[in-house]
């Protein structure tokens, strides 16, 4: 079987860590024999041809019950921890493959009609879903466990209170929060800091969700929501949020967002974004590959790394970087609290309508983010920019550096 060969040899590259492929009687092992351990065993000899399709075709084998795994995470992980040999041979075949991609991506852009179809092809699968995962504050991001014995809810106000503090929000200021989610960061803000927030999203249900929270909470004096585009909102702002959302904006379209949020704020207002990042190494390969992040869970969408941040904020915008946090470290176990929500509420998600394939995918999902984090693939930072007018000084904390 000319497939099942060809994976057994690209699997060579597993270098670190170990591999256990179960086919039959067969067993095939890779890797140094040490940590992240992982053991795949094969119910479907149709796999072989799925893996070849990269992470899109292994998603839809796992999806589908073509294979099991003891441990996704570490499956997850292994992977990660293994892609910088391939990797490098990727980027001395990018230019053999640039072009075609380059004019396919910006087909498939992110226009402003294409982008809510693509959000709502995740955000608007159902809020009785995400509250299935989330915790009460019914934030999707990575959350701060200040404490080895906080909730996810205590670590998700925490995350907070880190934004809020470091914007250094009070009564007399106007924010603005691009990427509102359910309504949790404008909720809090409002309610604790005595600020004003206007809130954006193109996301349906959460939109009407939010509305329910803002009106139970009744911050409906100090709130304001909106239904547009980023692209869309008008004005002048004494801060500005946005919450792991510039994953959605597409590559093409960072300096076009960056633009934007500058435009939106006063000459000394700032802006602190928390963004899930991609290492350097591996952007200019991965924004144009289509992949089981960015077809079947985010479509359109594209990890920025860093340094794409600091060179866009640089390019167009007179904003400065002020702060940075690295807080890639408490995804790892927001991640795991998600999925063990999930996967303990698997009854209910059953009772909701969503079949075992949906299911196999989304534990897939969880898992891929969470070994992707632990595996230093990707991740997750906290920057803080300021305007002209700014006071760099934040109490003693370093100025970021990129």
């Amino acid at each position: 079987m000319l497939s099942k060969a060809l994976v057994l040899t690209l699997l060579r590259v597993v270098r670190r860590g170990t591999l256990e492929l179960l086919d039959g009687q067969r067993t095939y092992a890779f890797g140094d024999g040490g940590e992240p351990r992982a053991r795949v065993s094969v119910c479907d000899q149709r796999l072989y041809g799925a893996v070849l399709r990269g992470s899109i075709g292994l998603s839809d084998a796992y999806a589908n019950g073509w294979f099991e795994c003891t441990d996704l995470v570490a499956l997850a992980r292994l992977a990660a921890i293994n892609m910088p040999p391939i990797d490098r041979v990727r980027r001395a075949l990018r230019p053999l493959t640039v072009l075609p991609r380059t004019v396919g991506s910006w087909i498939a852009r992110n226009t402003p009609a294409r982008s809510r179809r693509r959000i709502a092809a995740h955000y608007d699968l159902g809020n009785d879903l995400f509250g299935l995962m989330l915790d009460e504050t019914m934030m999707y991001s990575c959350a701060i466990f200040e404490r080895p014995d906080a909730s996810l809810r205590d670590a998700q106000v925490a995350k907070l209170d880190a934004i809020c503090r470091k914007l250094r929000l009070g009564p007399d200021d106007h924010v603005l929060e691009i990427g509102t989610g359910w309504g949790g960061f404008a909720i809090h803000a409002a309610a604790n800091y005595g600020c004003r927030v206007t809130t954006t999203t193109i996301s349906q249900a959460q939109l009407e969700l939010a509305r329910e929270r803002v009106r139970a909470a009744g911050l409906e004096d100090r709130i304001t929501l909106l239904h547009q585009d980023y692209r869309e909102l008008e004005g002048q702002f004494d801060k500005l949020v946005s919450i792991e959302m510039i994953e959605a904006v597409g590559w093409q379209y960072f300096d076009t967002f960056f633009r934007r949020c500058a435009a939106l704020l006063k000459p000394q207002g700032a802006m602190l974004l928390q963004a899930i990042t991609i290492d350097p190494r591996a952007f200019h390969v991965e924004k144009y590959r289509r992949s089981f992040a960015n077809t079947r869970i985010f479509p359109g969408g594209c990890l920025p790394s860093l340094e794409v941040i600091s060179r866009s904020v640089a390019r167009v915008t007179d904003m400065r970087p002020v702060h940075l946090e690295d807080i890639t470290t408490h995804y790892v176990r927001t991640l795991r609290c998600w999925r063990e929500n999930f996967l303990t509420q698997l009854d209910r998600v059953r009772q909701l309508g969503y079949d075992s394939r949906f299911q196999r995918m989304w534990e897939l999902y969880l898992a891929y983010c969470e070994g992707g984090f632990d595996g230093g693939r990707i991740g997750d930072v906290q920057l803080l920019l300021g305007k002209p007018e700014f006071p760099a000084e934040l109490g003693g904390t370093p100025q970021a550096e990129f």
